[in-house]
């Protein structure tokens, strides 16, 4: 007898290139990167949001086209966005640009 485990399709884990253009989209989405620059200043700031959003724009864009031209991202390489999106974003929350979740 089969198992209703067995019966289910086997789901493989996406390679580190496509697992790193999930991640780009999840950050653009998580982020105000189309905000006008007079609302990343609140005033009271941890880190300057303005300059945080561009360092992280600028990565982002950097890895679309280190993909674009074939290079596959080490696992490093993905934790070390995935750390960069995440302390960005708390800073953002901090700031008031981002809406705790």
């Amino acid at each position: 007898m089969t198992s209703p485990v067995d019966a289910l399709p086997l789901q493989r884990k996406p390679d580190t290139a496509t697992a790193m253009r999930i991640l780009i989209v999840q950050i653009r989405s998580a982020l105000p990167f189309d905000q006008p620059i007079a609302q990343y200043c609140t005033g009271n700031c941890q880190g300057c949001s303005m300059k945080l959003l561009e360092f992280l724009a600028t990565e982002l864009e950097d890895w679309e086209q280190r993909l674009a031209q074939g290079e596959q991202p080490s696992l490093v390489d993905l934790s070390q966005l995935a750390k960069s999106g995440w302390e960005i974003h708390r800073v953002l929350q901090h700031n008031g640009l981002v809406e705790l979740k």
